[in-house]
């Protein structure tokens, strides 16, 4: 196997990513779900993970699932912490659409150098989320308490907490998010699931919105109700 070097390319950085995400949330991490996840073709999968394999950044076991090595690892987690921290400097600095960071973020994220990243966490106060709500590297345990909406008490009210990456890879969902309010910090209630049509409908900012069943799953709330809903 081949020494690591320094620094993954882009687009290796870009699988680091998605490979950490999805072992994070304990998810199987096979080439399919990296089709799906990164929106490439199955060769494209193929060809890059095998590159990545022979620079020491993953390995394959024989039933195809991909593991990262150590340095892959670190390499994921720095990559994810750039990409967080440079999304918490446009919205919060450059004032820069919630919707519209993360793709803004991932044109940025590659070039920065550690001492960069590490000036642009103090200018944002190393925070422990971005501004969806997902954890920074290491942080994991900040959203552990979270519930899913789909597990909400309906009727009740309470603050919605995170947006999941894998909503933020579409930016048409990410500006309907915005667009009615459904941000981390907005008040939000289930009012119900229809399982017939996989549809969730919830109540905030005094509108409700129908969500589909899939986007919904990728929805997460504080642990304890706010307050009463309103009448």
């Amino acid at each position: 196997m081949e020494q690591s070097p320094s620094r993954p390319t882009p687009r290796m950085e870009d699988y680091l990513g998605a490979i950490y995400i999805l072992d994070r949330d304990g998810e199987p991490v096979i080439g399919r779900k990296l089709v799906e996840w990164l929106e490439v073709s199955a060769p494209t999968v193929t060809m890059t993970i095998k590159r990545m394999v022979e620079a020491g950044w993953v390995t394959m076991d024989e039933d195809k699932s991909i593991h990262l090595t150590r340095a892959g690892r670190e390499a994921a987690a720095s990559v994810l912490r750039r990409h967080m921290l440079t999304e918490l400097l446009l919205a919060k600095v450059l004032g820069v659409p919630w919707s519209k960071v993360h793709e803004e973020a991932h044109e940025l994220e590659h070039g920065l150098s550690a001492e960069t990243t590490a000036r642009l966490a103090a200018v944002v106060e190393n925070p422990d989320v971005c501004p969806h709500g997902n954890p920074l590297p290491g942080h994991e345990g900040v959203t552990s308490q979270l519930v899913p909406l789909l597990q909400a008490e309906p009727g009740r009210v309470y603050k919605l907490a995170r947006i999941h990456e894998a909503a933020e890879q579409s930016p048409a969902l990410m500006a309907f998010l915005e667009q009615h309010g459904l941000v981390p910090g907005a008040s939000i209630e289930l009012v119900e699931i229809l399982d017939y049509n996989e549809t969730v409908t919830v109540r905030s900012g005094g509108q409700e919105v129908v969500l589909g069943l899939a986007v919904a799953r990728r929805l997460w709330v504080s642990a304890e109700p706010s307050a009463e809903p309103e009448h």
